[in-house]
């Protein structure tokens, strides 16, 4: 077990004194459940795509090792740095996307993907957790330096990532952000009449996706008319979910990863209820809440208005995400596309999603005084 002494001021044994090691034993816990439903999941799927069987398992393998370093060395960082970081990901995610744009190669109609060193990556994964911290510290100095100019650049950002969603596309990532950045809003003193205008504007746009994008219109028909036929992914994994029962049918044992095509993404739930069975799935549900409500818990005595607003807004990302991804699986909300943090497969959204939960970690490190570490000093040598 990693032990460091009180009195030792090495910076791994600093960051181990005052990091939320509870947040980051449930992450770790989702991240081996993740790799152990993959394993569960993928080899039919890359059979049938004409790969190896252990194709996508040796992917995923390859990435946890960058994902670890991605997760500890983020939530080393001082938060003024987390805001560097940030920066420089967004500007670097924001290029990636145009890219994509121009140069990526389409899957399904839509190009969000293109390939670095061989491997696909997606851009908006990037952008998605920058953007929560940058548009923060807009919002933060909007309220410092009573400048409105620091407010009309978070909405400008909000306009341009939204933009290049739309035109991927991807509606389901761009309700999740415009989804996280309404929540900063909100903590940032958000009107009330604003309140209601996002909510109207909201409508608007998804009554426009409705009526403009052919997949958008197929998947809401399919969730309002299970019979439509248009329903098939999310039926059966309703089924598979229903018929694992408590305990599940057993390792190995499922029958829906041989049939859906995103048993290994965007359905990895049912897969878990499926083989594993319903204490598993409230496992996971759990693990999620937990992550989610402590670090809200965290934020409750915060002063430092940038930590308050980026750490809200990456939480609400990750637990809104979770949310409708599970949601989907037990057909209680439209397909979304949407993957589970940290257990679906995807190479760039697990360091993604490291990154995000690194600056989490980060923000919400017991940060002591001057004086309170002197006493802690003395009361260690004492």
């Amino acid at each position: 077990m990693i032990s460091f002494a009180r009195t030792d001021t090495s910076l791994v044994a600093r960051w181990w004194w005052t990091v939320d090691r509870w947040t980051l034993a449930a992450i770790l816990l989702l991240m081996t459940v993740g790799m152990i439903l993959v394993v569960a999941a993928s080899p039919p799927v890359a059979t049938r795509l004409g790969f190896e069987p252990l194709h996508f398992i040796q992917r995923q393998g390859i990435f946890i090792g960058p994902a670890l370093l991605t997760l500890i060395g983020v939530s080393m960082l001082p938060p003024d740095q987390v805001r560097r970081f940030a920066q420089f990901a967004f500007v670097a995610g924001i290029l990636l996307m145009l890219a994509a744009l121009l140069v990526g190669t389409p899957v399904n109609g839509a190009r969000r993907w293109i390939n670095i060193v061989g491997f696909p990556f997606q851009p908006s994964e990037l952008v998605k957790p920058t953007f929560a911290v940058v548009t923060a510290w807009l919002l933060s100095q909007r309220q410092q330096a009573a400048n409105w100019r620091y407010g009309a650049s978070a909405f400008a950002l909000l306009v341009t990532v939204l933009g290049l969603l739309a035109m991927q596309p991807d509606i389901g990532m761009a309700s999740l952000v415009a989804m996280a950045f309404f929540v900063q809003l909100f903590l940032a003193g958000l009107r009330l009449r604003w309140v209601g205008g996002a909510v109207l504007l909201g409508a608007v746009l998804l009554g426009s996706a409705y009526l403009l994008l052919p997949h958008v219109t197929a998947r809401i028909d399919g969730f309002l008319s299970p019979k439509s036929g248009e329903n098939y992914q999310v039926q059966t994994a309703l089924s598979a979910l229903s018929t694992g029962g408590a305990w599940g049918r057993g390792p190995g044992e499922g029958v829906i990863k041989n049939v859906l095509p995103d048993a290994h993404t965007d359905f990895i739930f049912a897969v878990a209820g499926e083989e594993f069975g319903m204490i598993v799935c409230l496992l996971i549900v759990g693990a999620f809440a937990f992550v989610v409500l402590r670090g809200f818990a965290r934020l409750v005595h915060e002063h430092d208005y940038f930590v308050l607003l980026a750490t809200a807004g990456l939480l609400s990302q990750i637990g809104m995400q979770a949310a409708v991804n599970m949601g989907v699986n037990l057909r209680m909300l439209p397909a979304k596309g949407m993957t589970l943090p940290f257990i679906s497969y995807g190479g760039s959204s697990l360091l993604a999603l490291a990154a995000a939960m690194g600056m989490v970690l980060a923000l919400t490190r017991r940060r002591t005084s001057p004086q309170e570490a002197r006493w802690i000093l003395g009361r260690g040598l004492a």
